[in-house]
């Protein structure tokens, strides 16, 4: 792919990584204990972006998070990479209320572990658990995200917490054998373990290895004959760098180290015209709470994309593996945490699937139209893993214009060591000496729409059942009731299965051949948001997971459901405290924060590595095209040619 910048949102090239960190390191001489925990392109002005006169002109500017990794002092910047300057360096205060540090390091992860290792107490408790000294070495060592609990010997400092698993064999599954109630809290800046705790039960480590390689399950069902998805004259969409064309669709895509994957400027060809839905969409924040209140887990409430990165941790693809059929992958340009360009490659997939049947009709009447269409989605993806989890989040564009934003869990759940017969209230049993605690996944996707324009309005709209009356005198009549959001404060929503609650955002300014203002209509899944008490510290952290649908007036300093900081933040940040601006939200350029997610409630079927399981959220054109935008597709067979000493390629014949 060209990693040569384009367009003014395509992501930092390797030589501006480069040259940004090169810049920041010689003008504020920072020295080698300097760690960057974010580098990004700060994105210019959406009025400059969508002025394509003055791409151009705009400057480049890269977005960086530094620390030092001896002091833990933390510093902002933003480079221009056009003059060459720092235009902003800005102290980020992680020592005080309400604290906030920089998200945890990759290499953060083997530096807890060779400083947990290292501890002698956490050596004596190791042992005190039946481990010898060439036993503990075998101990895998994960780096989990501290939170906050006001705990002054872990206040304004930069800590992790250490969980331990047990393994004979260092590729062996760790997370089957727990060494439960037993955490390490550990300083990374002295790089030392603050405290071990220990809770108050003493349960053995469970004593089966159950690992997921290939070779773990010798005896294998039949395989499969092979299944070919092939697309002999190649794929439907084109790419011109970052830019995306496909069935009337245009995109760019973009990435960060915190979000991931992005989906800037999405709109629609409509003949001769591109009508625009969003301006900017990416999956922002997501939370992991868990259920159990004992020593090990009472703590865990991850926030997977603030505390590590989703972007960070994603990986490379596998072909033919991760995505089927004719793929494209995009090369993402990164940051090693000493400030080196490197590329990820295969880090995002693109490729079209087969979805079924898009309508089909068949006409009763004599010579009546007898017809059908199958439907083909084009699909941007990538994964991350996050410790034990694997999470896969894709994008699906429609072809009658649907944009459905879908989450796939795998991945192995997080395990708790349990004796025979004991009574575990906080999970379910996955075997006899493990089990799993209850926990959430409530994701954030940030929406910011641009339906036919920038300036977007809001409403919601529900079913209601009417009672018999004069006008209703069989009791079979409902309608639909309608509700126009005028301030960010009063457009907080949940989802409500039992009246199909939805939403619009609409122009106010744009109206269809009937009149009617054009929209996109948002559908959430009714689950479960977030059950931590109100009180807890986790709540009071992640406000944004209280609540499915959320609408701001846009603001660029307003980009994260929880805040710019959430690893070891105290709380308070992030959507509730943006929307006590009151501020309007009619006729506005509008951001729309969508929290979704399942509870999980593990089974035995889903250890030692759980099937796929999906979640998602839709955007529907309600109002936006006059008629089925679907309607000009072409019978499957139309366009294909009969080559000489070939069979017609099947279609769809009626």
């Amino acid at each position: 792919m060209n990693t040569r910048p384009l367009h003014p949102l395509d992501p930092l090239s390797p030589d501006e990584i480069q040259k940004a960190c090169l810049l920041l390191k010689n003008k504020k001489a920072l020295n080698e204990h300097y760690r960057f925990a974010i580098v990004r392109l700060e994105e210019p002005l959406q009025s400059e972006v969508l002025d394509s006169t003055q791409h151009p002109f705009l400057h480049r500017l890269a977005f960086l998070c530094v620390f030092d990794a001896k002091t833990n002092d933390t510093f902002e910047a933003i480079v221009d990479l056009s003059t060459e300057e720092i235009v902003n360096w800005e102290s980020i205060e992680v020592k005080k209320p309400p604290y906030g540090q920089a998200p945890i390091l990759v290499e953060e992860f083997s530096k807890c572990e060779r400083i947990v290792k290292a501890d002698s107490t956490w050596r004596e408790v190791m042992k005190k658990q039946g481990l010898t000294e060439e036993e503990i070495e075998k101990v895998q060592v994960d780096a989990f995200s501290a939170g906050y609990f006001n705990d002054q010997d872990e206040a304004g400092k930069r800590v992790v917490h250490a969980v331990c698993y047990y393994r004979d064999k260092l590729s062996d599954n760790g997370y089957a054998r727990p060494i439960e109630n037993i955490v390490a809290v550990v300083d990374l800046i002295n790089e030392k373990v603050i405290k071990t705790t220990m809770g108050d039960k003493n349960i053995p480590i469970p004593k089966h290895i159950i690992n997921y390689d290939s070779a773990a399950y010798p005896h294998k069902r039949e395989g499969l004959k092979p299944l070919e998805i092939t697309q002999a004259e190649g794929p439907s969409f084109t790419v011109n760098g970052w830019e995306v064309s496909w069935q009337n669709w245009h995109f760019r895509v973009g990435f960060t180290p915190r979000e991931g994957l992005i989906l800037h400027d999405v709109g629609y060809q409509e003949e001769n015209k591109k009508r625009s839905i969003i301006y900017r969409a990416s999956v922002n924040e997501m939370l992991v709470p868990y259920a159990d209140p004992n020593q090990s887990h009472f703590w865990k409430s991850a926030f997977d994309a603030g505390e590590y990165g989703l972007g960070t941790l994603a990986g490379s693809l596998k072909p033919n593996c991760d995505c089927k059929g004719h793929i494209y992958y995009f090369d993402v340009p990164m940051t090693d945490n000493d400030g080196n360009a490197f590329i990820k490659e295969r880090a995002i997939c693109m490729h079209e699937e087969d979805a079924g049947v898009l309508w089909k009709h068949n006409g009763s009447a004599v010579n009546a139209a007898n017809e059908v269409r199958r439907a083909r989605v084009l699909i941007i993806s990538f994964f991350s893993t996050v410790g034990n989890y694997e999470y896969g989040f894709f994008w699906h564009l429609g072809q009658e214009g649907s944009i459905k934003f879908e989450v796939k869990l795998t991945g192995i759940v997080q395990t708790a060591a349990i004796y025979s017969g004991m009574r575990y209230q906080f999970g379910s049993l996955l075997t006899e000496e493990l089990a799993a605690p209850y926990h959430q996944h409530l994701f954030n996707v940030r929406l910011h729409m641009m339906v036919d324009g920038i300036n977007n309005s809001f409403s919601q709209s529900e079913f209601s059942r009417l009672p018999i009356n004069e006008i209703n005198p069989y009791g079979t009549a409902f309608n639909q009731v309608k509700k126009y959001f005028t301030q960010e404060d009063e457009a907080v929503c949940d989802a409500k299965a039992k009246t199909q609650r939805a939403w619009n955002i609409y122009n106010p300014s744009i109206v269809n051949d009937l009149g009617q203002t054009t929209a996109y209509q948002l559908e959430v899944p009714q689950a479960p948001l977030l059950l931590a008490d109100d009180a807890s510290y986790v709540a009071k952290r992640a406000g944004f997971a209280k609540h499915n649908v959320w609408v701001t007036p846009f603001d660029p300093k307003e980009k994260y459901a929880a805040g710019n900081y959430p690893n070891q933040h105290a709380g308070g940040d992030g959507l509730p405290k943006y929307i006590q601006q009151k501020r309007s939200i009619s006729d506005k350029p509008l951001v729309i924060w969508v929290t979704f997610g399942p509870t999980h409630t593990p089974r035995p079927e889903e250890f030692p590595v759980m099937p796929v399981s999906v979640v998602s959220i839709m955007l529907k054109p309600f109002g936006f095209f006059s008629r089925n935008p679907a309607m000009d597709l072409p019978k499957e067979n139309e366009h294909l040619k009969q080559k000489e000493g070939q069979h017609l390629k099947q279609g769809c014949r009626m």
